[in-house]
């Protein structure tokens, strides 16, 4: 599944992503909470979740999904994957 997040700046670009990928009720909105709901997406069917996020992306939340796709890519059958592009 692929999912574009049209939005750079941090809360924003958190709460796009969350809606993206349908995190539950419980989210936390915030950066602790995105990384364990990215590595977790136990909600979702087994595969692929590609984000295609902007180039200018808040800095701490693009550091918050190349560590949760690394991890995710390592482990488990929900993975993450994320292309940054130009707008």
């Amino acid at each position: 599944m692929k999912r574009h997040i049209l939005v750079s700046e941090k809360k924003a670009a958190i709460a796009a992503i969350a809606q993206a990928l349908d995190f539950p009720g419980w989210f936390g909105q915030n950066l602790d909470a995105l990384y364990d709901s990215l590595t977790d997406l136990s909600w979702l069917p087994e595969g692929e979740y590609v984000l295609v996020v902007p180039a200018d992306l808040d800095p701490s939340v693009a550091d918050v999904l190349r560590d949760a796709a690394k991890r995710t890519a390592e482990s488990g059958d929900r993975k993450v994957r994320v292309i940054r592009t130009e707008r």
